[in-house]
């Protein structure tokens, strides 16, 4: 029997359930790090290496995720993953010091990192199995999740400021949710055969790169500073409306919340955009208007603009994948959040400088799916 419209979109928001819980649960305690910040008593160096070792696990995730996956698969690896993640809040909540909060934030990143690769497999898979484009809206749903983790945060403040009771709310709601998706998501696909490998050039060094190498350099450099402008708006805008514009508590989650409301629409729209203007266009423009918003609220100051330029981030910056940016922190620690929250405006137009040594593709015609990676960021 072929598979029906009905099939696809049942099994696709299986698989969106995924992303969606792994952006609800990142925005979670991402949201609430100004009282993790004062139950610890952390400087901005500290709160720094906090969200440093989430950056450390996911990268100890990278050499364990193949063997993981030919052992349990992307879907077992997906789940068990999701479950760990759901562990970590209430853990978190009742860790009773620094050292212990790293260790379960440094968990954190590995289950991220796992659940990222097989969520992605698994989008991959779906797009596969019945012919149909899905990772747009797929990572749509990954910013619909933080925005639900940012909304339930500040929701969760006005009545407590209770961090235990918040992140059980947020542990039974990830729950659910997995418990929902968990019937449709995807069986395996079959593994490329092991014999396959890719052709290696002999060739060495910068000079001996083809042009496809080339590119790949600079769009990797692209995507490093991109991964810390949409990192540090999940990791930092709390804190920053906090301590740098006198937010409320109340408050300071809706930076996550706006960055992720502009980045579902953004992602929900971006395909027509993008056969509109073409890529290049769409990274170069959306880049640019990240870092000047970004960076004239930061000039400004106050809460309203803060909030604004936030939204430019999140509606520029919609096609870069979520990932870490621990060297805020760092910054942060030697000067304000103020200087913080500059480099993430001056790292979103390298963005563009660095668009501009990628040769984009033409897109493909309206209908036809485009090649996707099967691992990768989210958003």
């Amino acid at each position: 029997m072929l598979p029906t419209l009905g099939d696809f979109r049942r099994d696709q928001l299986a698989v969106a359930a995924l992303f969606s819980f792994l952006g609800f649960q990142y925005a979670t305690w991402a949201s609430r790090l100004p009282a993790l910040k004062d139950r610890f008593d952390l400087g901005g160096t500290e709160v720094g290496l906090l969200l440093t070792a989430a950056g450390v696990g996911a990268a100890v995730s990278f050499p364990l995720v193949a063997p993981l996956m030919r052992r349990l698969g992307a879907r077992r690896l997906a789940l068990w993953s999701a479950l760990v993640l759901v562990a970590v809040l209430p853990v978190l909540a009742a860790a009773g010091g620094y050292p212990l909060a790293l260790l379960v934030i440094f968990v954190d990143g590995v289950a991220v990192g796992c659940l990222n690769v097989a969520m992605n497999a698994q989008g991959a898979a779906l797009e596969s199995h019945y012919g149909r484009a899905a990772m747009a809206q797929l990572h749509a749903t990954f910013s619909g999740g933080s925005l639900g983790g940012a909304l339930l945060a500040s929701g969760v403040n006005t009545v407590t400021r209770s961090v235990t009771a918040h992140f059980a709310v947020a542990a039974v709601l990830g729950v659910l949710l997995l418990a929902g998706s968990r019937p449709r998501v995807l069986t395996d696909a079959p593994a490329p055969p092991a014999g396959e490998r890719p052709a290696k050039d002999g060739r060495k060094g910068l000079k001996g790169l083809t042009g496809a190498s080339r590119t790949a350099l600079w769009l990797g450099c692209a995507m490093v500073f991109g991964t810390v402008v949409e990192g540090a708006m999940n990791d930092w805008s709390a804190l920053y409306l906090t301590e740098e514009t006198g937010a409320s508590g109340r408050l300071a989650p809706l930076g996550i919340a706006v960055v992720s409301v502009m980045m579902v629409l953004a992602r929900l729209l971006g395909d027509g955009w993008r056969g509109r203007w073409g890529d290049a266009r769409m990274v170069r423009v959306g880049s640019t208007a990240a870092g000047a918003g970004l960076a004239l609220a930061l000039l400004t100051g106050g809460t309203w603009p803060a909030l604004i330029g936030f939204a430019c981030v999140g509606l520029g910056m919609a096609t870069v994948t979520p990932c870490l940016s621990a060297v805020i922190g760092f910054v942060a620690g030697r000067t304000d959040l103020t200087t913080g929250m500059a480099v993430v405006a001056a790292s979103a137009v390298l963005v563009a400088v660095c668009s501009w040594r990628v040769r984009f593709e033409e897109r493909e015609a309206p209908g036809e799916a485009a090649p996707t990676a099967a691992a990768g960021g989210p958003g």
